[in-house]
């Protein structure tokens, strides 16, 4: 059996972005669309292998539009590669912009259970765990408040508090610990090194160099869709900031 819960192998992943092009005063005016689209092709992630053990955090660091939050869409299957192999063990949930299933005209008890359903929780157990993940989230006051009347730290709150509940295989997070206050991520960080001791992995994707630090065994820096550097976190944190010192000059 291996001791990996993800294999990535080449994986390459490329976008269109279409541009409207119109010749003539009357089609500005309007805004009618020529016929024939124009667009570039932006190289996303090229190339990309790495895996990540049993009981491995794996910190993600990298400039914004570097790959970071698409190369976790593709670990999560909401984006399939161009090229390139993936394979993961267990359950994977990710937590990014918004919560597996969640839905912004629904408040917040619903999308846990539509969320929870989802991911293969039985409706007994949710309805026991529902004050627990409200009660994580901090948001006893807003629990039947629409979602589309939470801030997105408050999402994001309540989609980790949802996942965490499920007890995944794999959790992949992007920029969660960010969103709120100190006390709800001194409860990140404890339930993520929980996660670690019993064999669960962690991706985690962080702009704050002293997350990577806390938590991750190793560190990976992407840079234009590529890893520019996969090993131990001082050297790749090392790596990373000397590349943003030179964007600031």
């Amino acid at each position: 059996m291996s001791e990996n819960t993800i294999n990535i192998k080449n994986v390459s992943k490329k976008f269109r972005l279409y541009h409207e092009k119109r010749n003539t005063l009357y089609e500005s005016l309007t805004g009618r669309l020529n016929r024939n689209p124009h667009y570039e092709t932006l190289q996303v992630l090229e190339n990309v292998s790495f895996n990540v053990k049993k009981g491995e955090c794996l910190g993600i660091v990298g400039r914004n539009g570097s790959g970071k939050t698409t190369l976790l869409r593709i670990l999560s299957h909401i984006y399939q590669p161009d090229n390139g192999s993936i394979e993961t063990t267990g359950t994977v949930v990710p937590v990014l912009a918004l919560g597996l299933g969640f839905h912004p005209e629904l408040t917040a008890i619903k999308n846990i259970y539509q969320s929870s359903i989802l991911l293969g929780i039985h409706k007994k157990e949710i309805v026991k765990r529902t004050d627990d993940i409200i009660k994580f989230a901090g948001l006893e006051k807003f629990a039947d408040t629409k979602l589309k009347n939470f801030s997105s730290g408050m999402q994001m709150r309540l989609a980790f508090a949802t996942a965490v509940q499920v007890d995944p295989t794999v959790l992949l997070l992007d920029e969660v610990i960010a969103v709120g206050d100190l006390n709800f991520q001194k409860k990140c960080l404890d339930v993520m090194r929980d996660f670690k001791k019993r064999g669960k992995s962690i991706v985690l994707v962080s702009h704050n160099p002293s997350d990577i630090e806390l938590l991750c065994d190793r560190a990976m820096f992407v840079k234009d869709g590529h890893i520019e550097i996969l090993g131990k976190v001082p050297e790749v944190l090392e790596s990373y900031k000397k590349y943003m010192s030179t964007l600031e000059k």
